[in-house]
């Protein structure tokens, strides 16, 4: 931990606001005179295929989204390719750094390669800096590196601007032993945070899989079960029926964008569209307005209760209203469920996130093409149906089981947080000096 670590004995002022006092055996040094080279890069034409599917590496900012050592590319360039452009080889060892929106990430080059036009590439002078320190410092670079950037069509730092950004600079055998602590230290972080990645992943399974296991088998396990004659939901309890969704809710399509008033009764009023519906949760920030009608008012509105269920993007997701801004209404991306006298909108719920699940909605929404759930497939749309009661009990049931997997969930996604914070912390303190690691791991 960085408690358990001691400051060095003298400091100086640095000059830097982002870097502070740091030792006072320390340098601070622009990247241009640590580095011996800023390489700019480039693309060979496309529509010449002679340039490319060659064996040279061509490093793109896609590349450096993915990885932090860089030994491929996306795609390659021929000889013929990088002749014809004005992109560089440059050694392993390099760095680099994306220029271009979004400005700032880093990679290390592990082999010999070239980038285009949104990458620079830093050239260590190995007298100055070690390639692997400097990979440590430009990770913590990116707020400033962005500062420094800006354009109209795209944000780009220039190779003025990045040279003549400050660092912190050690003498080699520090920047040796800061590299050696921080693999080892962030090693071990790194394990951690994927351990709580995986964690958060299991749980959102078995949150997942526990509500298709009680939306399709009920909460008795021994009851008898019989073939239900629907893909997705495969032997329900012999008591249940399977049904069109029509027959126990009322769907009501919400109403058409309108931008300026039809009748001197039109009123602006606050609307939700198909963003502002997760899966068991509706926003209600930021809510946009429109034009409509008492009419309209009243036959798109909603109210506690309602499930709300998405017509585009994602078809079929959906989510119960709790409250709502007073006078909102629904965009036609959404459709209102209300249930009737053999229906509950909160099993209904849980049934739509399981056939979601089973990816049933992807096949009837058609999404090779532009998804839309209709109120026709909706309505079509055969669900199991328990006796009320049950439905009752079974919402009760993934209610209590979902919100205690949902805290697990919190609980590790927050320690993810508290980690990586930490993580960025320990970064920052030992790259300036904050904090002296030369006799850690010795």
């Amino acid at each position: 931990m960085t408690a358990d670590l001691k400051p060095y004995p003298h400091y100086k002022p640095s000059g830097v606001e982002w870097i502070g006092d740091i030792p006072a055996h320390w340098e601070v040094r622009r990247v241009k005179h640590a580095f011996r080279r800023i390489v700019g890069g480039s693309t060979p034409s496309s529509s010449e295929a002679a340039y490319w599917d060659g064996t040279i590496i061509w490093v793109t900012p896609t590349d450096i989204s993915k990885v932090t050592r860089l030994r491929d590319s996306q795609r390659r360039i021929t000889k013929k390719g990088f002749d014809s452009c004005s992109t560089t080889l440059v050694p392993a060892g390099s760095l680099v750094v994306t220029s271009r929106a979004p400005v700032g990430n880093v990679a290390l080059a592990e082999v010999p390669l070239c980038t285009n036009q949104g990458c620079k590439t830093l050239v260590p002078d190995s007298q100055v800096i070690d390639s692997a320190y400097g990979y440590q410092v430009f990770g913590i670079l990116q707020g400033e590196l962005q500062s420094l950037a800006n354009g109209t069509t795209f944000t780009e730092i220039s190779t003025n601007a990045l040279g003549n950004v400050l660092l912190p600079i050690p003498p080699l055998a520090e920047q040796a032993a800061i590299v050696r602590y921080l693999d080892h230290t962030d090693g071990r972080i790194r394990r951690y945070l994927r351990s709580r990645e995986r964690l958060i992943e299991l749980l959102k399974e078995y949150r997942q899989a526990t509500i298709h296991e009680t939306v399709t088998r009920g909460l008795d396990p021994d009851v008898p079960l019989k073939p239900s004659g629907v893909e997705w939901l495969g032997d329900i309890p012999a008591h249940w029926d399977v049904t069109a969704v029509k027959r126990h809710y009322s769907i009501q399509l919400g109403k058409m964008l309108q931008n300026f008033p039809h009748s001197p009764k039109d009123v602006e009023v606050p609307y939700l569209k198909a963003q502002h519906v997760q899966w068991f949760s509706v926003r209600t920030t930021d809510v946009p307005t429109m034009w409509a009608s008492p009419y309209d008012m009243e036959q798109f509105g909603i109210r506690a209760g309602d499930l709300l269920v998405c017509e585009g993007g994602e078809g079929g997701r959906c989510s119960l209203v709790k409250e709502v801004p007073p006078g909102c209404i629904i965009q036609n991306a959404l459709h209102r469920v209300r249930a009737l006298e053999t229906g509950r909108n909160d099993y209904l719920q849980y049934v739509m996130s399981s056939i979601s699940r089973a990816g049933w909605f992807d096949a009837i929404n058609n999404k090779a093409t532009i998804a839309h759930f209709t109120v026709e497939k909706f309505r079509s749309l055969r669900i199991p149906i328990p006796p009320l009661a049950e439905q009752a009990a079974i919402a009760a049931y993934l209610d209590k089981q979902t919100a205690a997997i949902d805290a697990a969930m919190a609980r590790a996604q927050r320690e993810f947080e508290l980690l990586s914070e930490y993580r960025t912390r320990l970064i920052v303190d030992v790259v300036t000096g904050q904090v002296d690691v030369r006799e850690e791991g010795t």
